[in-house]
């Protein structure tokens, strides 16, 4: 049997970092919808994966 542990996501907001689960509706749905980038060898590549969501 697997066992399942919540997990606290943070994220850096106006320079601090906040638990998710503290933010309003609105900051939570922007959060939903941020696609992150990063950046190989020069290339600018789009992340499908998120922390937190698999």
């Amino acid at each position: 049997m697997e066992k399942k542990i919540p997990v606290e996501v943070y994220s850096r907001v106006c320079g601090y970092f906040r638990p998710v689960s503290q933010w309003n509706k609105g900051k939570k749905e922007e959060f939903e919808e941020r696609v992150y980038l990063t950046n190989i060898k020069g290339k600018l590549n789009d992340e499908k994966e998120r922390c937190g969501n698999s």
